[in-house]
């Protein structure tokens, strides 16, 4: 694991920053778990607890969710570039400290919603931050593994805390007791990033010293995010692909617990199956991220949407748990190959000077997949039923693959 020392005597590296590598991916465990208290039980409250009928209104969690974490990571990675890292962390676990009582003891759905929109503001601070924090402190050498450690963490957290709320809903009820989980990470995390967590913004500005001078490093806002969206094959690319990936997560979450209920199954099974995807999607990420430091990225990215959009296809054709649970492993594998994979593309083609900023404009894209799988799958479910939504969203993946396979260009240098 190579260190490399920077003209100011920064050491940059894994291994040279191991503590706090280590504390971030803890944090950003605590990240995942704060979004896993919701997997199993929140879709299942709003069909038994709140009686909505209607796919699209039960969905709307997701919506504002996803719209306001899209939102919120644009602003982080500028609000990163500009007042630090730790700061914007620490913000992020402030904003969501009511989170817990409002999805516990809330009175109305207008409560669920409202939770949900600071749930997005607090994923969109603190998620993005622990990305940015992890790619300053090692460097462009293992950059994947960076990101496949980040995302195994929060997304293991996910699957552990969706199957610990699914069996405690089993035994003591939808409300409160699975959101109690959520508290206790809440407080151990604002703890860690205030107390333990350190600045790294000056890695960041200790890598770009490294890099020759270039012209265009000096770029606007504006033109990061048209670079990211548009203009740059591999960015924008890589954007459309981070959105139909977590347009696909909105139907794992919205959707799939309601068609397995449709089903009978216990929520208890329903709980095995949410985690089930997250895990393997979480644990996968040790590898994939390491992997894409050694093969490169594109036909990584190519190969997990074009399985992901397999996956879907195989739980619209299922009737039965174990189909279910072999397409949750299949749509892990499929999202552990993109995942930390789209990270690492950023943090390749993007300039230090402007990479945190560069983060935000492609986390704005990924997460308003959530935004957009909700309105989508709910529109087509409640007019033609949830398996055509769910091959629909198939389909589209399928697409999405293909625009990688056509548009991406190799970013990683060693390829």
């Amino acid at each position: 694991m190579t260190t490399t020392i920077s003209p100011g005597g920064i050491r940059l590296g894994l291994r040279a920053n191991l503590p706090q590598f280590l504390l971030l991916v803890l944090v950003n465990a605590l990240v995942g778990g704060m979004l896993g208290q919701e997997r199993t039980v929140l879709p299942l409250l709003a069909n038994d607890v709140f009686h909505l009928s209607a796919y699209t209104a039960a969905l709307t969690y997701i919506l504002a969710f996803g719209a306001t974490k899209a939102v919120t990571n644009f602003f982080a990675g500028t609000w990163s570039d500009r007042y630090g890292r730790k700061p914007v962390l620490i913000t992020g676990w402030l904003i969501a400290i009511p989170v817990p009582a409002m999805l516990a003891w809330g009175p109305s759905w207008g409560w669920i919603i409202a939770a949900n929109v600071l749930l997005g503001v607090n994923q969109g601070l603190t998620w993005s931050t622990t990305v940015i924090m992890k790619i300053d402190l090692v460097g462009p050498e293992r950059r994947g593994l960076a990101m496949g450690f980040n995302e195994a963490a929060g997304y293991g957290a996910l699957a552990l805390t969706a199957m610990a709320t699914g069996a405690i809903a089993e035994h003591a009820g939808l409300r409160p007791e699975p959101f109690l989980l959520g508290a206790a990470y809440l407080v151990l995390a604002l703890g860690l990033s205030a107390f333990a967590v350190r600045e790294t913004r000056d890695h960041a500005r200790a890598e770009a010293a490294l890099h020759p001078v270039q012209t265009g490093t000096d770029l606007s806002t504006a033109q990061i995010a048209r670079l990211t969206s548009l203009t740059d094959k591999a960015l924008s690319a890589a954007s459309q692909a981070g959105m139909v990936n977590n347009l696909n997560d909105a139907l794992a979450w919205g959707i799939f617990p309601l068609l397995f209920a449709a089903h009978g199954l216990s929520v208890a099974r329903i709980g095995v199956l949410a985690a089930l995807y997250p895990a393997v999607w979480g644990a996968g990420q040790m590898l994939t991220g390491w992997w894409s430091d050694h093969v490169g990225r594109k036909h990584l990215v190519t190969a997990g949407m074009l399985l992901q959009a397999g996956a879907i296809a195989l739980v619209a054709a299922s009737t039965t748990f174990p189909a279910w649970a072999v397409a949750q492993i299949l749509l892990g594998i499929g999202t552990a190959l993109v995942y930390p994979t789209l990270l690492a593309v950023i943090g390749d083609v993007a300039h230090p000077a402007w990479r945190a900023r560069a983060v935000g404009v492609y986390r704005l894209w990924r997460d308003g997949g959530f935004a957009v799988g909700a309105v989508f799958a709910g529109i087509l479910a409640d007019a033609y039923g949830i398996t055509t939504a769910i091959w629909a969203v198939a389909a589209l993946t399928a697409a999405s693959g293909l625009i990688v396979a056509l548009r991406m260009y190799e970013t990683h240098p060693r390829s």
